[in-house]
């Protein structure tokens, strides 16, 4: 356990990120596989741009690595593509 009131505060802190990550990487994962399950091309379309931008932003705070967050995309720009 931790000895200095600096480090319980770490553990506080970490815990309480640890909680937002893990809420905002499920949502997006839920973002994720709704955009897969339309078989709407129109609606398909108007649905990538604010999961591209969930992806992006677990991206820009580290919760998803950069690359992951590029194949993300890449792969639902092209299933969107083929509908």
């Amino acid at each position: 356990m931790a000895n200095h009131k600096s480090a319980l505060k770490r553990i506080r802190s970490n815990n309480a990120k640890r909680i937002l990550n893990k809420y905002q990487h499920k949502t997006t994962r839920n973002a994720i596989k709704s955009l897969r399950e339309i078989t709407n091309k129109k609606k398909a379309e108007k649905a990538f741009p604010s999961v591209a931008s969930m992806i992006d932003k677990l991206a820009k705070r580290n919760i998803i690595h950069n690359n992951k967050a590029a194949n993300l995309k890449s792969k639902l720009a092209s299933h969107i593509a083929q509908l």
